[in-house]
């Protein structure tokens, strides 16, 4: 049996977030149509088609925990030169991501996993392209700013085709989700075998080759 990459993350919402995806196809990154923008809570992660009711049950329990928070975006900064990334900034908000991904990727639940780099929320703006356009997008979206108020977060699957697409909404404080469809962001070791890293990370939210 095959595995699917999964991913968790927050989306970017309108108009922010297609703005912020059509700068990054605008530098160059091959990537940036197939993963909108978002803010990663769990990386790619292989598992195991079976266990999907599973994660989805570890990711409504996750959701009615939570509650609403803020998020605000300000300003570029970069991973170089130890991974080839810019992304725009998460300067309020980040707390409330780092316990969230941490709830997300518990030792005990079935998508449990180590990551490579520290977590540090941010939205991947460039990955992996040349420095010239790195050093353009760092410097173009210098001024970029963006406020929200994070209301839950969503189940993605990469399919063969590289894109990311929605599987499930998960709200904040609620037991109820919404089934999804349509593109969606992708999101940088294991105590179990549910799931394992998957070797095709894209830009995100986490610090691995992180993901926009």
């Amino acid at each position: 049996m095959g595995t699917v990459t999964l991913g968790v993350s927050i989306a970017v919402p309108e108009p922010h977030g297609s703005l912020l995806q059509q700068r990054r196809a605008s530098f160059g990154d091959p990537a940036a149509h197939g993963i909108p923008t978002h803010i990663t809570l769990l990386p790619p992660t292989e598992a195991d088609p079976d266990d999907r009711p599973e994660i989805e049950e570890h990711l409504t329990r996750v959701a009615a925990a939570g509650r609403d928070f803020t998020l605000r975006l300000s300003g570029t900064d970069t991973f170089r030169p130890l991974s080839p990334v810019v992304f725009v900034q998460l300067v309020e908000g980040a707390e409330a991501c780092s316990r969230l991904q941490e709830r997300v990727r518990a030792p005990e639940g079935p998508v449990a996993r180590e990551l490579v780099f520290p977590y540090h929320p941010h939205v991947t703006v460039a990955h992996d392209i040349a420095e010239e356009s790195m050093d353009r997008a760092h410097e173009e979206l210098a001024d970029f700013e963006a406020s929200w108020t994070a209301t839950g977060f969503a189940l993605y699957e990469q399919g063969p085709d590289l894109v990311w697409r929605l599987q499930r909404k998960f709200t904040f404080g609620s037991g109820n989700d919404d089934d999804g469809g349509g593109t969606a962001p992708a999101m940088s070791g294991l105590p179990r075998q549910v799931s394992r890293p998957s070797p095709a990370c894209g830009g995100g939210g986490g610090t691995f080759a992180p993901l926009g």
